[in-house]
């Protein structure tokens, strides 16, 4: 449809371009990602490394919003850009931190800005394109195969009576 060909797109371009911007210059995010690493427990398979870990952030909003603007895979895209969004936005726009209003007021509204390209991205992973999702499919799967089973039940049942009258004939 030609909404989701332009909406894509548009949707995915803030992610590319934040992503390149982190992968070219991860300074400022560096600094909040290390300071973000030591108040929150993360597992120990994640690096320690906030610059490393930016740069990978980067590297999936790239990532991601090449796939969901070029319609490859943009249920998934979608769901990877949704929970990249999540800590990097906890990250960049901490409006409940700042002191001076005028900040404060500015970072709320990209923190809102945010809050907002979340709900669009959670749009995008649900939206089939006017196909079937897997929950629709699953159930319709299942249905099928109890009415298969069902036919295979009773002509089993038929072909028993036919075979058993046979043999009565036979005997007969």
């Amino acid at each position: 449809m030609l909404v989701r060909r332009l909406a894509r797109p548009l949707l995915a371009s803030v992610f590319v371009a934040v992503g390149v911007e982190a992968l070219r210059h991860p300074g400022a995010r560096t600094d909040r990602a290390a300071k973000l690493l030591e108040q929150v427990p993360h597992p120990p398979s994640l690096p320690d490394d906030p610059d490393l870990l930016v740069r990978a952030n980067g590297a999936v909003l790239v990532g991601g919003g090449v796939l969901l603007a070029t319609g490859r895979l943009p249920r998934l895209a979608s769901t990877l850009l949704a929970a990249s969004l999540v800590p990097t936005t906890a990250i960049e726009h901490a409006f409940w931190e700042e002191a001076d209003p005028q900040r404060r007021s500015q970072q709320q509204a990209l923190f809102l800005r945010d809050v907002g390209l979340l709900g669009g991205l959670l749009l995008a992973a649900v939206d089939t394109a006017g196909k079937p999702g897997l929950a629709w499919r699953a159930q319709h799967a299942t249905r099928t195969t109890r009415r298969e089973a069902r036919h295979a039940r009773r002509a089993a049942r038929r072909e028993a009576r036919l075979l058993v009258h046979r043999a009565h004939d036979v005997v007969s």
